[in-house]
């Protein structure tokens, strides 16, 4: 039995939840969830890899169970959250770490390792994109907003929250959408489903265009630092596509690449296999 810990982190005032486990002196390992999820969508894997890490997965800002301020006081933008979650790993001691990063968790844990290259062992990327050609057509009304960030634009981007959506997210792409547990994306549409949640969603669809224009500076530094690093993808992502994984290789020519027959949300349906392939990725 995995005994798991639920604790908040008081991060200069701000509340951060998170999940732990595993003993405090093995190797640290930080799981960075996405859209429109948080560290639950680690419920499967960290059972699989407490034995090997001390693990830690805390709900990004504006997540699950972390606070959820008012936009008048908070700005959420993917820079703030880096700083939130930068602080959070201070105060929790993880002064050295491997990041495992998926969807929202990529952009969060890149600016991550630019700030301190110096603490991270190394990264798992599950579909988590660096790379242009990782994005797919589905980005085509959020690019709209990012060149006009009008109203109407902004309220096309609503039905991207609408609870059907969630569950397409979770089943699109899998072989036997059965073998999806209704568990992950119905605790999602209850976060989303919160006073404010849409327009802080919003905020952040157009915050993304951040993330893309820092596409270059994330490959710089996988070429000057070259991570120990493995791409483990979800194949039939709708959003972040297969030459997305590919393309960390053309800076990291080391890096594994290792594709699965799912979805956006691998883990759903492949998280023994996402666990044995981290397994053999790191050393003992």
């Amino acid at each position: 039995m995995t005994t798991i810990s639920y604790r908040t982190a008081d991060v200069d005032g701000f509340k951060v939840f998170y999940r732990e486990t595993g003993a405090a002196g093995s190797p640290k390992l930080l799981l960075l969830h996405g859209f429109p999820s948080a560290g639950h969508m680690f419920r499967d894997l960290i059972p699989l890899l407490a034995d090997r890490f001390h693990i830690i997965a805390p709900d990004l800002p504006g997540f699950g169970n972390s606070d959820m301020p008012a936009r008048e006081t908070f700005t959420y933008t993917f820079d703030r959250i880096t700083d939130v979650i930068d602080r959070f790993t201070e105060v929790v001691g993880f002064d050295r770490y491997a990041v495992y990063v998926f969807d929202y968790g990529a952009p969060t844990g890149f600016r991550l390792a630019m700030k301190h290259p110096e603490r991270i062992t190394a990264i798992i990327s599950q579909n988590g994109n660096a790379y242009d050609e990782g994005l797919s057509d589905g980005w085509t009304p959020i690019r709209a907003y990012w060149e006009d960030p009008s109203q109407a634009n902004r309220d096309t981007l609503r039905s991207l929250l609408a609870p059907e959506t969630t569950i397409w997210q979770y089943t699109h792409g899998v072989a036997d959408p059965a073998k999806v547990s209704p568990d992950g994306y119905s605790l999602d549409n209850f976060y989303l489903a919160r006073p404010g949640a849409h327009e802080v969603q919003l905020d952040l669809f157009g915050d993304y265009k951040s993330n893309v224009a820092l596409y270059p500076r994330f490959q710089q530094y996988f070429r000057t630092h070259k991570p120990p690093f493995l791409a483990i993808w979800g194949k039939n992502d709708p959003f972040f596509l297969p030459p997305g994984a590919e393309a960390f290789k053309r800076d990291i020519p080391n890096a594994i690449v290792q594709f699965l027959d799912t979805g956006h949300f691998a883990l759903e349906t492949h998280a023994a296999e996402v666990a044995a392939a981290i397994r053999d990725f790191f050393p003992r």
